[in-house]
């Protein structure tokens, strides 16, 4: 072989190499992306989406092409139990999820539900961020689920197909309440009969009669259409509804230290967002509501419903860490 056809020849040959060896260089670099599913209960337009568009963006600004957030929207996966099984499993990769949902992993969380034990979402940040929030992401952890950090969707208040602005005029009805003890505890004290529903299917049991009131959350409430079902809101505000941003252990537990660290500033700059996100988001909800046919309404003898809701910090002192711990959060 003279010497331009071997120089054509080595030439050919090294292209073809590092033509063979491309697709090789991609698949590795593939191969590094990792996908995590989650799950969200409502669409684009919601803080419960949008948190999860501002987690993906912090992460992929400080761990480019690493990994590819797959958010399914308007609980395609289930209600917030079915979701969490999924975490559990390892099916499903992160969500949020309200402490009520996840209590009957973690009892100890019921003390972020405890009727009319805050005054405002100061109160409950401040509760949450100490060391009461510290042993609450223990108990989770332990149950397999990771808390990045919580989060607080808002008040909860009384929605019914009729006008109720006093406790007594509950008696009798059928309430969707969240799969919780502690739920079903505070509206029987009321002499409702309460039933466990997934929110996924609230809107259809409320339609059909199968449940004649409920209790939500102003942006929720919108979120789901269900001023077309439940039109009055009572601004009981019985409850903050606190929650978390929550992974799967073993996601979690792939991640190197630096990953980790990653997630937990991301969550907890999502978390920052997701709260503002609610409060600007109850306002225009509110709006949607009324120009639907929804009604607010005040609450009249407001001391009966708070009177009405202590038996439950009695029933529940001994599984949320005693009657110290409650009038502790309560004065700070």
């Amino acid at each position: 072989m003279d010497n331009f056809n071997r120089r054509n020849f080595l030439k050919t040959a090294a292209l073809a190499g590092t033509a063979l060896a491309a697709p090789a260089f991609v698949r590795s670099a593939a191969a590094r992306t990792t996908t995590i599913t989650i799950a969200s209960l409502l669409g684009d337009d919601k803080p419960e989406t949008k948190i999860w568009v501002k987690i993906g963006e912090l992460v992929e600004a400080k761990l480019p092409g690493q990994f590819k957030f797959n958010i399914v929207r308007n609980g395609a996966l289930g209600g917030e139990k079915e979701v969490a099984e999924g975490v559990r499993l390892g099916s499903i990769q992160a969500s949020l999820s309200t402490v009520s949902s996840l209590s009957g992993w973690a009892p100890e969380l019921q003390i972020l539900d405890l009727p009319f034990l805050f005054r405002d979402a100061d109160h409950v940040r401040k509760t949450v961020a100490g060391d009461v929030g510290a042993d609450l992401k223990q108990k989770l952890q332990a149950q397999n689920f990771v808390v990045g950090d919580f989060i607080n969707y808002g008040a909860r208040h009384l929605l019914t197909k009729e006008p109720v602005t006093r406790p007594e005029q509950l008696k009798g009805k059928r309430i969707r309440v969240i799969q919780s003890p502690l739920h079903t505890k505070l509206w029987s004290a009321f002499g409702t009969t309460p039933i466990g529903i997934p929110i996924t299917e609230t809107y259809n049991a409320l339609a059909t009669g199968v449940a004649d009131a409920m209790d939500l959350t102003k942006s929720a409430y919108a979120g789901f259409k269900l001023y077309e079902v439940v039109p009055d809101m009572t601004e009981t505000g019985h409850i903050w509804a606190s929650g978390v941003i929550y992974y799967a252990s073993t996601f979690w537990a792939g991640l190197n230290d630096e990953q980790k660290a990653v997630f937990q500033q991301a969550s907890g700059e999502g978390a920052a967002y997701f709260n503002q996100l609610i409060v600007d988001d109850e306002s225009k909800s509110v709006e949607t509501a009324l120009a639907n046919g929804g009604k607010l309404l005040k609450p009249e003898a407001f001391d009966e419903w708070q009177k009405g809701a202590q038996g439950v910090w009695a029933d529940f002192a001994p599984v949320v860490g005693g009657i110290d711990r409650i009038k502790s959060i309560q004065s700070a």
